[in-house]
């Protein structure tokens, strides 16, 4: 059994169309797990959507972003501090955008039912867990290179798993925490430099053991911030800043 392990797709039909030929050509897989965050934060949210659900033998889990598309957005708590009320209208705008492309295309229930973990047994006995950011949530600081192993043990300890595969924070990870081993397999967009590819990971699954693979494709970043512009994305400026390398994450900072 060959599985592609993607996450956040963030509404970038050129990468994730980028990443599907190469799942397809190259890789040669049976089944996709997708580990949240499909359709926010870029500019072809329902291209996305569409692709990933056309797909045969998926997993489909639920990203902070997913979640962030169903909430009432009036809802949200509007900070006092004026130096972070621009960023905090911004933000809503960008969600606002995407929800009601969501929303008008019928796509809200798909997203409202999906899951936020999935757990599996692999041929060699591997207990296998996969999550957007953490078990139990889909938006903790998640596995990054700013966690010390105490963090990480709050995080991921006692979940019961061997093997964790973990999104959120668009960076590829490969660590050990006590006896179990922690994967991000990166993002398909909006990446964190210095690696500005595409990544996903691919894990054989056999009885003598598994095998896991990281894979990074290159798309036109250029060709992203063309549409993302074109289309008048609210979040076209802070969108733009990923495609050109320019977002450091906090981690970094």
């Amino acid at each position: 059994m060959r599985i592609a392990i993607i996450s956040d797709i963030h509404g970038n039909s050129i990468a994730l169309d980028a990443v599907l030929e190469d799942v397809k050509t190259k890789a040669h897989v049976d089944a996709h797990w997708f580990l949240g965050d499909y359709a926010a934060i870029g500019f072809d949210p329902i291209g996305c959507l569409e692709r990933v659900s056309e797909l045969t033998n998926a997993v489909f889990l639920r990203g902070n972003t997913d979640r962030y598309i169903m909430e009432d957005l009036a809802a949200g708590n509007v900070p006092t501090d004026p130096t972070k009320l621009a960023q905090f209208l911004k933000t809503q705008l960008s969600f606002a955008w995407t929800q009601g492309a969501v929303a008008s295309t019928g796509w809200l229930e798909w997203l409202t039912d999906l899951p936020l973990d999935y757990r599996t047994t692999m041929a060699d006995g591997t207990r296998v867990l996969a999550v957007h950011a953490s078990p139990g949530s889909d938006d903790s600081p998640g596995l990054h290179p700013g966690q010390d192993q105490e963090n990480l043990r709050q995080l991921f300890g006692n979940c019961e798993a061997d093997l964790v595969f973990v999104g959120h924070t668009h960076v590829n990870m490969d660590v050990g925490l006590d006896d179990m081993r922690l994967v991000n397999p990166g993002s398909i967009s909006n990446p964190t430099p210095p690696e500005l590819r595409a990544s996903y990971i691919v894990l054989d699954d056999e009885k003598t053991g598994y095998k896991l693979t990281q894979n990074f494709v290159e798309y036109d970043r250029k060709a992203v911030i063309d549409e993302v512009n074109r289309v008048r994305h609210p979040a076209a400026d802070y969108i733009n800043t990923y495609m050109r390398g320019e977002h450091i994450p906090f981690w970094l900072k």
